[in-house]
C-alpha cells in the first residue's frame, strides 16, 4: 500500500508539465504574445503619427509660401500700375505662376534633402538608361532581372581576322591583293559582315591593317598625296607606295575597304580604313619589340560598331 501511494505524486507532476511552453503555462504564453503584438502596434502608430505630423508641417510651410508669393504678386502688380494691357497682364501672370511652381518644386526637393549634385547624377543615370533603350519606370525591374541572371550580358560583335597565316595574302610590301583574297572579300566575307550588321544593328565597318615589324624597303611614301584619290576610285590601289609599316597597314586597309564599299550587300554602310601598323600583335596586345617574319601579324581585322554620337565636352 505504501508503494502505491508513493507513485501517485509523480503522475500528477507529469500531467502538470503538459501545459508548459518554454517554462510558461499556456495562459502566460498567450499574455506574452498579446503584449508583443501591442508593442508592434504601438510602434506602427507612432511611426504613422510622425509621418502625419511631418506632412502637416510641410503643408503649413507650403501654405505660408503661397501666402507670401500671393502678397508679392499683389505688390508687383500695384507697382506696375494700371497701364498694363490685358495681353501683357495675362502673360505676366502666366510667367509668375510658372515661377511660383518652379520655386515650390525646388522647396519640395530641399525638404527631401535633394541637392543640385543629386539632380545632376539623376540626369546622368537617365541619359545612360535612354542610351540603352531602358525606360525609367522599368529600370528597377530590369536591374532586378539582371542581378538574378535573367538578362544576358551585352554581346559584342565578333572581330573578323584575315591573316596571311589563314591564306589571305597581299603582294609583299604593297597593298595589292591576291585574286583569291579578293574573291573571298566579295563573297563569304561580305556575307559574314552583312549578317553581323543585321544581327547587331550597327552601321559602321572598321578595316584595320596590321603588319609585322619588318621594315618596308622604300625610302619615300606618297600616301599623303594618293590615299584620297585611291579611296575615291580615281587612282588604282597599286598607286599607293608606303615607306613604313604605318603606311603599309593603311594602304592595305584602303584596298580591302574599297572592295567592301562596292559590294551591294554593304551599300548603306560606312567603311573606314585604319592602320595599326606593327604595334598590336594578335590578341590585342601591344608589341614589346618582337621582330621577324610573322604571318599571323600581317593581317586585316574587320570590326563593326554603331555610329558614334557627337558629344559636347
Amino acid at each position: 500500500m505504501v508503494t502505491q501511494a508513493s507513485g501517485s505524486p509523480k503522475l500528477e507532476h507529469k500531467g502538470y508539465n503538459r501545459g508548459l511552453i518554454l517554462g510558461l503555462t499556456m495562459a502566460e504564453s498567450m499574455l506574452l504574445l498579446v503584449f508583443c503584438l501591442l508593442l508592434v502596434a504601438a510602434a506602427m502608430i507612432t511611426a504613422e503619427r510622425k509621418q502625419r505630423m511631418d506632412a502637416e508641417q510641410r503643408l503649413a510651410q507650403l501654405e505660408q509660401q503661397n501666402k507670401e508669393l500671393s502678397a508679392q504678386l499683389v505688390e508687383v502688380q500695384s507697382k506696375l500700375g494700371s497701364n498694363m494691357s490685358a495681353t501683357d497682364r495675362a502673360k505676366f501672370e502666366s510667367e509668375w505662376r510658372e515661377l511660383v511652381s518652379a520655386r515650390q518644386i525646388i522647396d519640395r526637393l530641399k525638404m527631401n534633402d535633394a541637392s543640385p549634385a543629386d539632380l545632376a547624377k539623376l540626369a546622368a543615370v537617365a541619359k545612360v538608361l535612354a542610351a540603352n533603350n531602358i525606360q525609367l519606370d522599368k529600370a528597377p525591374d530590369q536591374l532586378e532581372q539582371l542581378l538574378h541572371g535573367d538578362i544576358k550580358p551585352h554581346e559584342w560583335p565578333p572581330i573578323i581576322s584575315l591573316s596571311e597565316a589563314g591564306g589571305y595574302y597581299f603582294t609583299s610590301g604593297s597593298a595589292a591583293l591576291t585574286r583569291e583574297f579578293e574573291d573571298k572579300l566579295e563573297t563569304s566575307i561580305a556575307d559574314q559582315i552583312a549578317d553581323n550588321l543585321e544581327r547587331y544593328q550597327v552601321d559602321v565597318v572598321e578595316v584595320i591593317g596590321h603588319t609585322d615589324e619588318q621594315r618596308v624597303a622604300r625610302s619615300t611614301s606618297n600616301l599623303d598625296d594618293a590615299s584620297i584619290g585611291v579611296i575615291d576610285g580615281q587612282l588604282p590601289v597599286d598607286a599607293l607606295q608606303p615607306a613604313d609599316n604605318a603606311g603599309l597597314g593603311l594602304a592595305r586597309a584602303i584596298a580591302v575597304a574599297n572592295i567592301l564599299k562596292e559590294n551591294p550587300k554593304l551599300k548603306d554602310v560606312t567603311v573606314l580604313p585604319m592602320s595599326a601598323a606593327q604595334l598590336v600583335i594578335p590578341g590585342d596586345t601591344l608589341t614589346s619589340g618582337q621582330a621577324g617574319d610573322v604571318k599571323e601579324r600581317r593581317r586585316i581585322e574587320i570590326r563593326i560598331r554603331r555610329r558614334a554620337e557627337s558629344l559636347q565636352p
